[in-house]
């Protein structure tokens, strides 16, 4: 495991407090820039490539705290390394296989970047919760460090250039993790998505599984994004954004009240079947540990449980993802039982450990 992923296992801004968590997870503000004088990446020839990675990890070694940053190339990234940076949504799935990309990981996790991967650089910043303006104002200050030392290509009538039209302008995308599973359950969301779509916005499911004719969505985890970087400011979009999200944390809210008042026990029963699934589970598919650490936050969103908070959960989303067991397996030796032999087998008992560990202090309060 190189350093870069090792830093990335440790500083874990997601388990920080947030605005919202009971509704929103996190928020992520990406910038889209190109150097000038240089192809896109898509056109890049000969060592273009190796030059342009070369003097936007010179910039960010120049930097006033050019000591939190750590870069790297993806070819010189082992590959569960790389499997880990995609799981935290630093790398693209499709960036691990491009020996061209470069990655930039602040060591507190909350910026990171690719280099080489549809446009020369995407900067990102990441926060806990629901607040858009400070990760904006987090990575524009980086960018405007980045630009004493690069030139950006654009100009001040059409903003700034980008492999995409739809990146061109400000280059800046707002995206926000959700969980809505009051929504989900009194079937809103149809109709919630259609508006959403017809107002500018992309929204998926962060988990889903695809069998023969349908795809499932895993838990109620989604990601709300911004379809278009023009002709909008950065000013406008996170007002945009914002009143986006803010009418799906009332409705989610609302929802909540309502299955309270009306399903109680239907309720109980879902988060209590859950709870009994993951204390008597010996193994647990990544599958069902999306769904059923969903489950466990929808627990405490309705006041029925309490023991971790929004953050423990965002933190254990992650620490069941696969790689992420890999790693801990690897790391600490783990032993298994005799009959544990297969990998999937070792990540599917572990997955069922870690979990296990997460409801020991569970308190049911209702």
């Amino acid at each position: 495991m190189t350093d870069i992923t090792a830093t990335e296992q440790q500083n874990s801004w997601f388990a920080d407090d947030g605005m919202d968590t009971d509704v929103v997870l996190s928020t992520r503000v990406r910038l889209a820039r190109n150097l000038s004088d240089f192809p896109f990446p898509e056109f890049i020839k000969n060592d273009s490539d190796e030059r342009v990675r070369a003097i936007l990890f010179d910039a960010f070694s120049r930097s006033p705290d050019a000591d939190m940053y750590q870069t790297l190339s993806v070819r010189n990234l082992e590959q569960l390394g790389g499997m880990i940076l995609v799981e935290r949504g630093v790398l693209p799935p499709g960036a691990a296989e491009n020996p061209s990309t470069g990655i930039i990981v602040r060591s507190d996790g909350r910026i990171s970047g690719t280099v080489n991967y549809h446009d020369h650089l995407h900067l990102s910043s990441f926060v806990s919760g629901f607040d858009p303006a400070a990760a904006c104002a987090l990575v524009s200050s980086v960018d405007e460090e980045l630009q004493k030392y690069v030139q950006f290509a654009g100009n001040l009538e059409f903003g700034y250039f980008t492999s995409r039209l739809r990146d061109a302008g400000t280059g800046m995308k707002t995206s926000v993790m959700i969980h809505i599973p009051s929504i989900v359950y009194q079937n809103l969301h149809h109709t919630l998505f259609k508006t959403l779509v017809e107002s500018g916005f992309d929204i998926y499911a962060c988990y889903a599984v695809a069998p023969v004719g349908n795809t499932k969505t895993l838990g109620a985890w989604y990601r709300l994004c911004t379809d278009s970087c023009f002709p909008l400011s950065e000013t406008d979009q996170i007002a945009s954004v914002t009143q986006a999200v803010r009418n799906i944390i009332n409705v989610e809210r609302n929802a909540r009240k309502d299955i309270l008042a009306d399903r109680p026990t239907m309720a109980k029963d879902i988060v209590y079947r859950a709870i009994a699934a993951i204390k008597y589970s010996r193994y647990v598919s990544f599958r069902e540990g999306v769904e059923l650490v969903s489950s466990l936050k929808w627990g405490v969103s309705l006041g029925l449980i309490d023991g971790f908070s929004d953050g423990d959960l965002y933190s254990l989303l992650y620490r069941i993802q696969s790689a992420h067991l890999l790693f801990i397996a690897r790391q600490e030796g783990l032993s298994f039982e005799k009959d544990v032999i297969s990998n999937n087998q070792k990540a599917d008992r572990l997955r069922s450990i870690i979990l296990q560990e997460a409801v020991s202090q569970v308190h049911f309060l209702v």
